[in-house]
């Protein structure tokens, strides 16, 4: 049975890739995590020896600490943070329980290096569609809560990706792209590790729209029609992009929740 300030890996399990997850701290030491090179989604890695440096940047939201085993550093890093005003919470049998539960774990190898704020960088073609959107959604929500996106012309962006440490996707010749029949979203499913049910439904969606290959799904028509929606309602970019995650989090949660269920009409008749 849980204990007060914990949640059960089963129970964070169904938060993560949500817009509701609260931030994950792995306070794992250097010594664990190069045993096992893999993070929970949507975690980032913090010191456990200086909660107090850095616990002021998760100020308006709550969040989980993780350690190895649920011992005493993830319990003494969530008490600095309710310390710093930070509801806070320890999972429960750390990231050893979350293994033993055959959760994903993401291949922290394949991630790009981060800037001097610990932020990944990513950068691809402006007036994104499919790809291009659906992709940061899965960095953002399972790979890097903190990711930033660049959007350029399309011959700017490998010297933009080497000028500014960018690691470049969704173009030709770059590792983050397409390989045959799968789009970028599908690689970075497989690089990354994150091969769930859920994803890998979405990801049928997003290559059936992405590729003009409708008949893959019957949502992939849907997907398609509201991505050029977007693509003409907004001018910026990044705009596009929040309106989009918006987009994804519902095809998520379809995905992950409610491909069985059906809507009629009337859905309710009177007397019944």
């Amino acid at each position: 049975m849980s204990s007060i300030n914990t949640i059960s890996a089963e129970k964070l399990a169904r938060l993560v890739g949500t817009p509701k997850c609260p931030a994950l701290v792995d306070v794992r030491t250097d010594e664990d995590f190069a045993s096992e090179p893999r993070l929970i989604p949507g975690s980032v890695r913090r010191p456990a020896a200086d909660p107090s440096g850095w616990a002021g940047e998760f100020a308006g939201r709550s969040a989980v600490a993780i350690c190895q085993k649920e011992l005493k550093l993830s319990a003494g890093v969530a008490a600095w943070l309710r310390h710093a005003g930070v509801p806070a919470d320890l999972l429960e049998g750390g990231v050893a329980a979350w293994t033993k539960a055959g959760l994903p774990l993401v291949n922290a190898k394949k991630m790009p290096p981060r800037d001097k704020e610990g932020r990944t960088v990513w950068v691809t073609r402006a007036r994104p569609k499919i790809d291009r959107i659906a992709c940061p959604w899965l960095i953002r929500r399972f790979v890097d809560p903190n990711a930033v996106f660049l959007f350029v012309a399309p011959p700017e962006v490998l010297p933009v990706a080497e000028r500014f440490g960018a690691e470049p996707f969704d173009i030709e010749d770059v590792f983050w792209s397409h390989r045959g029949e799968l789009c970028t979203f599908d690689v970075m499913l497989d690089e990354f590790g994150l091969r769930t049910e859920p994803l890998l439904r979405l990801a049928t969606i997003v290559r059936g729209a992405d590729t003009g290959r409708l008949n893959l799904a019957p949502e992939a028509a849907g997907l398609l029609a509201a991505s050029l929606g977007l693509s003409r309602m907004y001018a910026d970019d990044l705009e596009q992009l929040e309106a989009g995650m918006l987009i994804y989090d519902a095809f998520y949660r379809w995905c992950r929740d409610a491909t069985d269920e059906t809507h009629g009409w009337p859905s309710h008749k009177a007397g019944t």
